[in-house]
């Protein structure tokens, strides 16, 4: 990669409060990305797709760990964060059921972005 491509880092958060550090972890490099003032885009799917829906991320607490909130707020200001369509459905959740600026999206739209140039993307 050149100096003049810029640099995006695609983070998916596949897991919930069932597994608080991998969570944790997720939403951690996407803010610290996004105020590092790299293009981050964080999508949320399987049971993270719940902290999408306003008040979820407040609920949810880790000894040691920035607030998820805190995290998601941080993203949500110069980032993009998605919600998987088909963990949507499963749960429930309708755009209309999440936080503003947060998306519903499907597959074709995280491939379209996973394989742009200049794109590294994480599971957690």
């Amino acid at each position: 990669m050149s100096g003049t491509e810029s640099r995006h880092l695609l983070v998916k958060v596949m897991v919930g409060a069932e597994a608080p550090e991998r969570c944790s972890q997720g939403f951690t490099v996407a803010a610290m990305a996004a105020a590092s003032g790299v293009g981050v885009s964080l999508w949320l799917t399987g049971d993270a797709a719940w902290f999408a829906v306003p008040g979820r991320a407040e609920e949810f607490v880790l000894e040691h760990s920035a607030p998820l909130a805190d995290l998601l707020a941080g993203v949500l200001a110069v980032g993009t964060v998605t919600v998987c369509t088909q963990c949507a459905q499963r749960r429930g959740i309708e755009a209309a059921d999440v936080i503003p600026k947060i998306r519903i999206a499907g597959a074709a739209v995280f491939v379209e972005e996973a394989t742009q140039p200049g794109v590294q993307a994480l599971t957690y």
